[in-house]
C-alpha cells in the first residue's frame, strides 16, 4: 500500500517571511498614524513586529537592507558636525569624562546581578551587562563561549525599552514636544548634496567594513560626511523621507528580535533583561544629575547622552528632540567605543575559564 502523502505545509521561504514583516510593519505605522501616537514610522513597526513575534509569526528581518538604512543616521550625524561644532569639542571633555565611569558602575553592578541572581554563566554575564552596540556585544560574547541568544533578547529588551521610554520621559519629563523637523524634503535639497550623501553612506559603510571599523554602518558613513560637512559640500541633513525610511527599518530589527522566543526564555532572560534596565536606568539618571548639576550640559542632551541606547535609536530620538546632535553622539560613540575596545581585552584578565564555569 503505498505511503500518504506528506501533508505538512511547505517550509516558508525568506521572501514570503519578509513580505509578512513589511505588511505588518506597514501596519503598525498605519495603527499608529491614524491613534495619532508619537514615532508612529519607528514604533508602528517595531511594535507590530514585536507583537507578531511573540505571537510567534516566522518573521523575518532584511538583513543588509537594514544595515544599509543605517548608514543614514550615519550621514545625518555626520552633516550635523559642522566647524561650530567642532569647536565645542573642547567643551565636551569634562562630560566625557564621565562615561568610562559611568561604564565601570553600570559593570561592577550588572554582572554581578546577571551571574548571581540570575544564575548565567560569568562570560554571558558579562557581555549581557555591558551597554556597547547590540551586535558587537552579541558577537564578542559568542566568540568568547557565551550564550548568543540570551546575549540577544538581553541586549534586545534594553534597547526596546529604552527607545520606548525615552521619549515619554522626554515628553513628559523635560517639555519635548518631539516634533522637530527631522530633515528638509528631497525636493528642497540640491541633487548635487543628495548624490554626495549617497557616496558618503556607500563608501564610509564598505570602507569601513573593510578596515574593520565599529559600527561601520554607522560610523563610516558619518565621518565621510563630517568630511563633506567641514568641506562646505554639505549643508543639510538627509531628507525627510530618507530618516523615516530609516526609523521603519530600526523598528523592524528591533521586533524581530524576539522571533522563536519561548514562555521560558520570556520568564527567565527577557525578565532579566527588563529588570537590568531598571538598574540602568537609575545609573543613567546619577549620571545625567551630575553632568547637569555640574553645567556640562543642558537636561535633555544629558538624558540622551547616558541614556544607554543603541547608536541608531539615540539618534533618532535627538533629532525629533531638537537636541544638540553633536553632543548626544559624541557621548555615545565614546560609551560604544570603550565597551567594544575594552570589554574583550578585559575579559581575558577577570573571567574565569569556562572548566570553572558553574
Amino acid at each position: 500500500m503505498p505511503a500518504a502523502p506528506d501533508q505538512s505545509p511547505a517550509p516558508r521561504t525568506n521572501t514570503s517571511r519578509r513580505i509578512e514583516t513589511a505588511l505588518i510593519a506597514a501596519g503598525g505605522v498605519a495603527l499608529f498614524m491614524a491613534l495619532g501616537l508619537p514615532l508612529p514610522f519607528l514604533f508602528g513597526p517595531l511594535f507590530g513586529c514585536l507583537g507578531a513575534a511573540l505571537l510567534q509569526r516566522p518573521l523575518k528581518g532584511f538583513g543588509q537592507i537594514s544595515t544599509g538604512f543605517r548608514t543614514i543616521l550615519g550621514v545625518a550625524v555626520g552633516a550635523s558636525l559642522t566647524p561650530d561644532v567642532v569647536a565645542a569639542l573642547p567643551a565636551m571633555a569634562a562630560s566625557l569624562a564621565f562615561i568610562p565611569l559611568y561604564i565601570i558602575a553600570i559593570g561592577l553592578i550588572g554582572v554581578p546581578y546577571f551571574h548571581r541572581v540570575h544564575g548565567f554563566d560569568r562570560v554571558t554575564s558579562w557581555y549581557a551587562a555591558m551597554p556597547g552596540g547590540l551586535q558587537d556585544m552579541i558577537i564578542f560574547g559568542t566568540e568568547a563561549g557565551g550564550n548568543p541568544r540570551a546575549l540577544s533578547l538581553i541586549h534586545a529588551t534594553r534597547v526596546m525599552i529604552i527607545v520606548t521610554v525615552a521619549p515619554v520621559i522626554l515628553t513628559f519629563g523635560f517639555g519635548s514636544a518631539l516634533t522637530n523637523d527631522i530633515g528638509a524634503p528631497a525636493t528642497e535639497i540640491p541633487p548635487l548634496e543628495l548624490l554626495l550623501m549617497a557616496a558618503a553612506a556607500l563608501v564610509g559603510w564598505k570602507g569601513g567594513e573593510r578596515i574593520g571599523l565599529f559600527g561601520a554602518s554607522i560610523l563610516g558613513p558619518m565621518i565621510v560626511t563630517a568630511i563633506l560637512s567641514l568641506s562646505g559640500l554639505i549643508h543639510a541633513r538627509p531628507p525627510a523621507e530618507a530618516i523615516l525610511a530609516a526609523q521603519f527599518f530600526i523598528g523592524i530589527a528591533i521586533g524581530v528580535g524576539y522571533v522563536g522566543i519561548t514562555l521560558v526564555e520570556l520568564r527567565r532572560v527577557v525578565l532579566a533583561g527588563v529588570v537590568f534596565v531598571l538598574i540602568l536606568a537609575v545609573l543613567a539618571t546619577i549620571f545625567t544629575e551630575i553632568v547637569v548639576l555640574l553645567g556640562l550640559a543642558p537636561q535633555v542632551e544629558g538624558f540622551l547622552a547616558f541614556a544607554p541606547g543603541g547608536q541608531a535609536e539615540m539618534t533618532v530620538l535627538a533629532i525629533v528632540a531638537g537636541a544638540d546632535l553633536g553632543f548626544v553622539i559624541v557621548h555615545h560613540l565614546a560609551r560604544v567605543f570603550l565597551v567594544i575596545t575594552g570589554a574583550p581585552l578585559a575579559a581575558r584578565f577577570l573571567m574565569p575559564s569556562r572548566k570553572d564555569e558553574p
